[in-house]
């Protein structure tokens, strides 16, 4: 057989299969580039920047000069020795109040009066009946002195057998009577006069002074209120008018672990640090160790007084102490290692440090074996020469980049 004949089908293009289109990879390439910009970009704009730090490096020293170190650290309180809650002897409604919280005031300065209207009626009848009893007193002497004259006169008669000895007897029975009399409005005016005194000091108990020198510290009464020096009432009655504080009998109470108070004596060097102003160094001592212990919290109480008192340290302000002894002259090339005192912290009931090493922030544990005025001593964990973040910022943790800053 012969092969087909080519026929003008076979020339016929079919326009219904479209060409393949090439692959194009750039535009791919392009955004991924783009993208991967844009995040390092919003990366290092959000990136976290270094925590600025002044540093000091860890100093070796030898010393034979004695130094205190701490051998026991607490906490306490700010306590005022003097503190009254002023109130009145009597019961009565408040009608002045001459002070406000934040007031000095003295010893003896009035600070409130209460209603006395009942009082000086009260002592005026006293008044009135101390009158009359002297009046009285003074009529009966003057009796007395007629009833002497008439007994003198009849006795003379009755010497001559002129008077009969009936009316001796009446004049002498009559001069007697008046002398008891006079006796009894004696004690009469007494008793008037101990009442006048005794009115005139109640009216004076309206009058509420200060009882010392001192600080308003709180009002507690006002103006139409009744006070009572006893709770009465039903609530409604005030104890007091106001609480005066005397800040030169300021001082610190501490509750101190019965297993460590072995640490704490008498006069011992204290020094303590207000919350409130926590680069302050305050010295004290102990003034005394209350010599019973609390079988609940399983504390002793300690009190310590302020070498200098200020106007800073406030009644009820948190503090922190450090109990001092002397260490004694330090032996002969024995070396140590000194650090600000502000470059070690307690952390989790340890003393640590933070070391620069290759930017961070490193935390380290030591030893602290005591301390100047200064700078801590320590005994271990640190080598000369080391850098020390100085002081501590807020924020900064162990492992956090860190860059140095001149002071």
């Amino acid at each position: 057989m012969s092969p087909p004949k080519p026929t003008l089908d076979d020339l016929r293009i079919e326009r219904s299969t479209k060409p393949d289109k090439p692959f194009r990879i750039w535009p791919i390439v392009i955004s991924v580039s783009a993208l991967a910009i844009v995040a390092f970009a919003v990366w290092w704009l959000n990136r976290p920047k270094p925590f600025a730090v002044r540093t000091v490096l860890a100093r070796e020293t030898s010393s034979g000069s004695s130094v205190d170190r701490t051998v026991l650290n607490a906490s306490g309180y700010v306590t005022a020795r003097r503190t009254a809650t002023v109130s009145s002897k009597v019961t009565g409604k408040v009608i002045e109040v001459l002070i406000e919280e934040g007031m000095k005031v003295k010893e003896g300065q009035i600070l409130a009066r209460l209603d006395d209207t009942n009082v000086k009626a009260s002592l005026e009848l006293a008044g009135a009946q101390l009158v009359s009893a002297r009046a009285a007193l003074a009529e009966t002497k003057a009796r007395i002195k007629e009833a002497d004259l008439n007994l003198h006169r009849i006795a003379e008669l009755a010497k001559n057998n002129i008077s009969a000895q009936a009316d001796l007897d009446h004049a002498e029975a009559d001069a007697a009577a008046l002398n008891a009399r006079l006796a009894q409005q004696q004690a009469d005016v007494i008793v008037a006069e101990r009442s006048e005194a005794t009115w005139r000091q109640q009216l004076d108990d309206t009058i509420i002074r200060a009882p010392y020198s001192g600080i308003v510290t709180s009002k507690n009464a006002q103006p139409g209120e009744m006070i009572s020096p006893i709770s009465a009432g039903g609530g409604f009655t005030r104890t007091g008018i106001c609480t005066v504080v005397d800040m030169d009998s300021l001082e610190i109470e501490i509750d101190v672990n019965e297993s460590y108070i072995n640490r704490v004596q008498a006069s011992q060097p204290v020094e303590a640090t207000l919350d409130a102003y926590s680069d302050w160094k305050i010295p004290c001592k102990v003034i005394a160790i209350i010599p019973t212990a609390d079988r609940q919290k399983s504390t002793v109480k300690v009190r310590v007084s302020f070498d200098k008192l200020d106007p800073r340290i406030l009644p009820e302000m948190g503090v922190k102490v450090a109990f001092r002894e002397s260490a004694g002259p330090s032996p002969a090339g024995e070396r140590k290692i000194l650090v600000p005192k502000s470059a070690v912290q307690q952390q989790d009931g340890r003393d640590v440090v933070l070391v620069v090493q290759n930017g961070r922030a490193e935390r380290r544990a030591v030893t602290v074996n005591g301390a100047t005025a200064d700078e801590a001593i320590i005994g271990s964990g640190l080598i000369a020469g080391e850098k020390i973040i100085a002081e501590w910022s807020h924020g900064l943790t162990h492992g956090m980049a860190v860059k140095e800053v001149t002071p």
